[in-house]
């Protein structure tokens, strides 16, 4: 697989990439540093510090930005180069100590759904599954230990999600009511202990297939919207974190990654970085906050 790179920024966890359909550029954030990342392919990459680690972000229908932090979630303007500027903040209280926000998206009407775990990432299954809307924020599901692989499909009407975590590994899909955002119908999708690699960040493309990030491995996989895997895609990381649908037609996969703490400055050189591959497969483009 050719792949380009796009920032070799290497990021200590490079997550949640976004593209901007109206600037044509990709977001993405470096969840403990607290950064929030831009690429534009004529302007290069800038950045914004926040106070907090920056778990996820989504665009907002004002032209500012979402974004899930420890146990804050932030309507925030990127106005000022460098600097954010919160517009609106929730305080959330998390029923366990020592927790924050991992991975999140949007359904198509526009509300936010975003998972909490431990920080320590240590398979305590106090993690759980929360969306956040204009009548506030509600609890879905409980019991996880590193919820992720948050992606609806493209008729919004299914919700997937993984638990990464390796005592579990699952990717499960659930039917998606959008007029209520109420789920049902808990299944198994894929089993990826069958697999190379953990299920980690994902994302649906216009056919209603599955890719997700499977760290550890290096690979992407693309899963039809039975469960079966079509394809696998190669990088020269071992953990890529998370991918999604741009460029000007949507048929570019852009993929975070994360660095190891004992990366090897040679086997790892790469290592968190953000990539761009050519799939020949068109995504769709993200939905944004409204209330």
């Amino acid at each position: 697989m050719n792949y380009r790179i796009v920032a070799n920024c290497q990021n200590q966890t490079g997550e949640s990439p976004v593209w901007s359909v109206a600037e044509q550029a990709l977001y993405w954030v470096d969840i403990p540093q607290g950064q929030i990342f831009r690429w534009h392919a004529a302007q290069g990459v800038s950045h914004w510090q926040t106070k907090q680690v920056a778990a996820c972000i989504m665009p907002h229908a004002s032209g500012d930005w979402m974004v899930c932090q420890q146990d804050q979630i932030n309507r925030i303007s990127l106005a000022t180069e460098a600097k954010v500027q919160i517009q609106q903040q929730l305080q959330v209280s998390h029923p366990h100590p020592d927790l924050r926000f991992n991975d999140g998206t949007c359904d198509r009407q526009g509300r936010i759904w975003v998972g909490s775990m431990h920080l320590d990432n240590n398979g305590s299954p106090v993690g759980s599954l929360y969306c956040y809307s204009a009548e506030g924020l509600s609890l879905k599901l409980s019991g996880l230990c590193t919820p992720n692989g948050l992606a609806f499909s493209p008729d919004g009407r299914t919700l997937y999600l993984s638990d990464s975590h390796k005592s579990v590994q699952k990717i499960w899909a659930f039917d998606y009511d959008p007029d209520t955002a109420t789920i049902s119908q808990q299944r198994l999708f894929v089993d990826m202990q069958l697999y190379d690699g953990r299920p980690d960040g994902a994302t649906v493309d216009a056919e209603g297939c599955y890719w997700c990030c499977a760290i550890d491995s290096g690979k992407i996989l693309r899963f039809d919207p039975q469960g079966q895997l079509l394809e696998s895609f190669e990088l020269p990381v071992s953990k890529p974190t998370k991918c999604i649908f741009g460029g000007a037609n949507l048929d570019t996969l852009f993929v975070t990654s994360l660095r190891p703490d004992a990366a090897n400055s040679e086997q790892d050189a790469l290592s968190g970085a953000v990539f761009a591959l050519d799939v020949g497969v068109q995504g769709l483009a993200e939905t944004a906050v409204n209330f």
